[in-house]
């Protein structure tokens, strides 16, 4: 069942998500060459106490604030204090807040030092991706739509979409309804209304869009080895536009 909300709820969602674009801010410039993603999580866990949260990843028992997926790991990456993040590395960083019950969820993929043309091409595309869905996610479309648009823009360039995992709603729980594929399909396609929150998070891959689970149980890599980049934005629709929620605009402190 989709969970529509009403004003109240959007108002903390949009606060939790503010809270997470700042944490982004902070700890964006953090990852660089010699550092470990363990550190990079320790910095989440610090700034999310700061704010009165706690890292929503932890209701889903997963072992960290930040899910750190770097160079052909998709998503759910282990943070670990043995892996060291280098040169030409692509850090996928995955967080969510819940700040007094309401969640937020983003996702962007940080280049380190000097990363080969096409690991910048397939970052300029995933952003590219992002952005065509969320252009999609309008009332009156259908979220067959967003899928549509995240695909077009990926397979236009050559790179591989995972299938497996997608978007979804997002705002009360880690995880609601509806799913929201980047890949068009066969099967639910609901209406986009006002009051839906939605977490629009393409995948894209460098070669094929097949994608393997690693025997922890949590961390998904590409089937051939090829980098992966992931970027995410939580949105809110409205009856006459649709908010970046996970966004500070100018003048946001």
């Amino acid at each position: 069942m989709i969970r529509i909300k009403n004003e109240k709820q959007i108002e903390g969602i949009r606060k939790s998500c503010k809270a997470l674009a700042r944490l982004y801010r902070e700890i964006v410039p953090a990852v660089k060459e010699g550092v470990t993603t363990g550190e990079i999580d320790d910095l989440c866990v610090a700034f999310i106490k700061k704010i009165g949260g706690v890292p929503a990843w932890y209701s889903q028992k997963f072992p960290g604030a930040a899910c750190i997926s770097v160079n052909n790991e998709v998503i759910h990456g282990i943070p670990s204090r043995s892996r060291v993040i280098k040169n030409g590395d692509l850090v996928s960083l995955d967080i969510g807040i819940d700040l007094g019950g309401y969640i937020s969820d983003s996702a962007v993929t940080v280049p380190v030092g000097d990363i080969t043309p096409r690991d910048a091409e397939l970052l300029e595309t995933t952003k590219r991706c992002l952005d065509a869905g969320i252009a999609a996610c309008v009332k009156g479309n259908r979220i067959g739509d967003i899928s549509r648009a995240v695909y077009d823009v990926a397979v236009s360039k050559g790179f591989g979409v995972v299938y497996e995992y997608c978007g979804h709603g997002v705002g009360l729980s880690v995880h609601e309804d509806p799913q929201i594929p980047n890949v068009p399909e066969r099967g639910p396609n609901p209406r986009i209304v006002g009051g839906m929150v939605l977490a629009i998070e393409p995948m894209i891959n460098a070669g094929t869009g097949d994608v393997d689970l690693l025997d922890d149980g949590w961390t998904v890599v590409t089937a051939d080895g090829r980098n992966s980049c992931h970027m995410e934005h939580t949105v809110a629709v409205f009856p006459d536009h649709t908010e970046v929620l996970t966004m500070l605009n100018p003048g946001e402190d």
